[in-house]
């Protein structure tokens, strides 16, 4: 009986202290800057897309590294890596298929958040290694990009923004100058189940049109052996799309590898 007491106290703490791990986890995934090295996979896939209904499955490896630069000022790195598979877009049952340009970011951050809030500014580059003519626009580009969010309680609510311009490339392509804008809410049981939204807004100055996708998602975190990984699912809807190119719905799917400290 003793044994028996002993062996199930012993599950009851290695519980807790998983479910711990998975809350902590989830609170550092719901923060863009957070020390936390991670690989994430986001799947998104858009149907109805445009006049002949075409589809679009984008594929987005992002890894995300933190660096120590001193014990008060962190730098978060991340890539943007997409591989685009699109048909009946660009015409009548043509298809495209391959990696999209990278997007670069940079966040110097603070260490330490201060009564749960915290930010990071840095640059943002855009790198045209896009390997099909209609994945790519041939342009490298720089800009700057910002986060800034709150988290108390479970919930985190902030934004990050940035801005690019094109410096060089291809005179055939038109110039780049584009802003993305992300808020986004989450909130986070103590299981490490959680769920939250996010608007993404592109606004095309140069071609004077703006594309808004509505991103609800539910997540939780998991284990597989030693591996650490948050997965999630959700819809995509498209409030917003240039003239002719709006889809009629879509869904998208996470799988975020993680690697704690």
């Amino acid at each position: 009986m003793k044994k028996a007491l002993i062996i199930f106290f012993i599950f009851l703490t290695n519980a807790a202290v998983a479910q711990n791990d998975a809350a902590e986890l989830a609170k550092k995934l719901a923060n863009p800057i957070s020390s936390l090295i991670s690989v994430p996979f986001q799947n998104n896939t858009d149907y109805g897309i445009g006049e002949l209904k075409g589809s679009r499955n984008t594929m987005n490896i992002q890894p995300v590294v933190p660096l120590s630069l001193s014990k008060n000022l962190n730098l978060i790195t991340r890539v943007i890596m997409p591989i685009i598979t699109q048909y009946n877009i660009t015409g009548e049952k043509e298809k495209q298929s391959g990696l999209s340009d990278f997007t670069l970011s940079g966040f110097f951050s603070p260490a330490v958040s201060k009564n749960g809030f915290t930010w990071g500014a840095g640059p943002v580059f855009l790198l045209p290694v896009g390997t099909h003519d209609l994945l790519t626009g041939k342009k490298f580009g720089i800009g700057p990009t910002a986060v800034a969010l709150k988290q108390s309680k479970g919930f985190t609510i902030g934004a990050l923004i940035g801005q690019v311009w094109s410096v060089a490339g291809s005179d055939s392509r038109p110039d780049v100058n584009q802003m993305f804008f992300q808020p986004f809410f989450t909130y986070n049981w103590r299981t490490g189940a959680g769920c939250g939204f996010n608007f993404e807004y592109v606004q095309n100055w140069e071609a004077s049109t703006s594309t808004v996708f509505f991103n609800p998602i539910i997540t939780a975190v998991t284990s597989f052996g030693k591996q650490k990984l948050q997965m999630g699912v959700g819809p995509r809807i498209n409030i917003v799309a240039p003239s002719g190119m709006s889809s009629d719905w879509g869904w998208r799917a996470v799988a975020i590898f993680l690697f704690p400290k």
